[in-house]
Parts: C-alpha cells; sequence; structure tokens
C-alpha cells in the first residue's frame, strides 16, 4: 500500500492504491470471458423426413404450408402464386388462427440460396416458429 505523506499545508495526505482494484476487476473480466458461450446459433430448420420404403402413400397434408421459391423471383404458397410484397401478409393471415406454426421451404435447383434465406426471413418475421428445407431428394422421396 503506498501512501504520500506531506502535502502544500504540511499535513499528511493519503493517496489510496489502485493496483489491487485493477487486479480484481482483470480477474473478473476473465471470469466472465471463459463463462460465455462461444457456441454459434443459426437457424432452427426442420427437415421433413422421407417415409419408409414399404409405407402406403399418404394424401397430403392441407394444414402443410409449403413455400416454393422458383426461378425469376416467383413464389408459390402451396400452389397459390404470391409475390415478395404479399408473402408476409398472407403467412400471417395462414398461420394467425393455428397453434402449430411449422412451414417449410422449397427453392429451385436455379436460384441463389440469398433468396430462399430472404423467404425463410420474411417467414420468421411474420410469426412462423419453425421453418424446414424441402431439398430435391427429399421431394423426390428419396
Amino acid at each position: 500500500m503506498a501512501m504520500a505523506v506531506g502535502g502544500p499545508k504540511g499535513g499528511p495526505v493519503s493517496e489510496p492504491n489502485i493496483v489491487p482494484l485493477i487486479d480484481v476487476l482483470l480477474v473478473l473480466i476473465i471470469i466472465f470471458m471463459v463463462i460465455t458461450p462461444r457456441t454459434p446459433t443459426g437457424l432452427q430448420t426442420l427437415i421433413p423426413q422421407p417415409p419408409p420404403p414399404d409405407a402406403k402413400p399418404q394424401p397430403p397434408d392441407d394444414r402443410t404450408v409449403v413455400v416454393q421459391v422458383m426461378d425469376g423471383g416467383k413464389l408459390m404458397i402451396n400452389q397459390d402464386q404470391s409475390n415478395w410484397n404479399d408473402l408476409g401478409p398472407r403467412l400471417a393471415d395462414i398461420f394467425k388462427g393455428r397453434a402449430d406454426k411449422i412451414a417449410f421451404v422449397k427453392g429451385d435447383d436455379d436460384i441463389e440460396f440469398a433468396q430462399v434465406a430472404r423467404a425463410i426471413d420474411i417467414m420468421r418475421g411474420s410469426g412462423i416458429d419453425h421453418v424446414g428445407l424441402i431439398t430435391a431428394k427429399i421431394a423426390a422421396g428419396q
């Protein structure tokens, strides 16, 4: 502990030693850096699993919502045409009365993934909790 004695009027003047305080703060910073999670998180997605080979074909579920991103910036919600401006409000209308908020995205082979990511972003913004991806192999039943 350091202390300066004397001063302009001749009385003792004490100056606090801040070195132990800095040491404690550095230890706390190191502790907080170690305990913070470092696992990166991405988008939560669901991928539908293909049926077993010996299973009977089932009729499509009318509650399943598939947003298809096609070449040229066209969109389809199940079998209905849509556009980028109407995608969010239409999905919000579809899912406003549903308890399960699960939808799927299917992209054509010739489009960039940025368009699929844009569709996922709009879907998440319209209140859909889980967004699954449909790939070409899953669509073919493999």
